[in-house]
């Protein structure tokens, strides 16, 4: 379990992070979400011990990070953001150098790192330098270092930055293998990281902790939350769909000549627009029901404390 108490970073008179409280269980993917400046990497390196809070107290599976700090710090997995690594040693090296500075030596090294390049599927380039893999490898060198003790939490700071959407995927799959029975915490901007990986997703701006809920109560913030986008062969009646018990508006999307049906807060409308459609027989290509938009939960949340 991880507890933190009114964590307090602050550079000169500018707060990093302002009174930050929470509590997270193993099995919990939790996702700090925020613009670029939040707090979010301040708040990473306050957890892992590589950066004194100003005030408050952080307790890592039972240990205090301040006074008991390598004990917790043997319990963390961390992969700063950019993955640095000694781009001139090959991954099998590197790892090994790794092992040798966490106190492993012999068999137990190399069944530890064995272990880890087939936990982050590098057993094809172990020979390779890590100057000359791609942003995917290096991600997955990264990881393989951050659970080569076989820690209880791991903390991933923006752990897939930068990658193309098939590199994303792959980084995105291994975490989640990795979660079953650990804590793991990811530092990110990136929107759609919080539907794909976590449980939990707690939004952060200016240092401050705004929203710590589930990704879906997150989408059903939005004004999107159980809208029907429609796409029909011909013009729709957009009085008949205003007319429809629980539709608060309808919008246009010009660019694929699709329409959005809103609905009020707390209202399922999808079954009387079907009903709808079906009634007058509108030829309908596509028909969809949102969960909500992140991107509108994340503006309408962060917009006051970014002005």
């Amino acid at each position: 379990m991880i507890k933190v108490a009114h964590l307090t970073k602050r550079f000169v008179q500018q707060y990093a992070v302002d009174d930050l409280s929470f509590t997270i269980e193993p099995g919990e993917v939790v996702g700090f979400l925020g613009p670029n400046g939040a707090g979010k990497s301040t708040t990473m390196k306050m957890l892992t011990g590589f950066l004194q809070p100003c005030a408050g107290q952080v307790s890592i599976c039972g240990f205090d990070i301040t006074k008991q700090t390598l004990k917790a710090q043997r319990q963390i997995g961390y992969l700063p953001e950019g993955a640095p690594c000694y781009g001139d040693m090959s991954v099998g090296d590197f790892l090994r150098f790794i092992g040798q500075i966490r106190g492993y030596r012999g068999k137990e090294l190399r069944e530890r790192v064995a272990r880890a390049l087939a936990l982050v599927e590098l057993e094809p380039v172990v020979e390779q330098t890590i100057d000359t893999l791609s942003k995917g490898f290096k991600r997955r060198v990264g990881l393989a270092q951050a659970v080569l003790h076989d820690p209880q939490v791991l903390i991933l700071d923006e752990p897939t930055d930068g990658l193309d959407p098939n590199q994303k995927h792959q980084v995105r799959k291994l975490i989640k293998s990795l979660a079953v029975d650990r804590i793991v915490i990811i530092s990110t901007h990136i929107l759609e990281e919080v539907s794909a990986l976590c449980t939990r997703a707690m939004v952060i701006s200016h240092g401050r902790l705004l929203v710590d809920e589930t990704p879906y109560e997150l989408q059903s913030r939005s004004r999107y939350h159980q809208a029907v986008t429609i796409l029909a062969e011909q013009p729709l009646d957009v009085a008949l769909l205003l007319a429809l018990p629980g539709v608060a508006g309808v919008e246009d999307n010009p660019l694929d000549g699709s329409i959005t049906v809103l609905a009020r807060a707390g209202e399922v409308i999808f079954p009387a627009i079907n009903q709808l459609i079906h009634a007058q027989g509108w030829q309908v290509r596509e028909l969809e029901v949102e969960r909500g938009r992140l991107d509108e939960v994340f503006r309408s949340l962060t917009r006051g404390d970014e002005a």
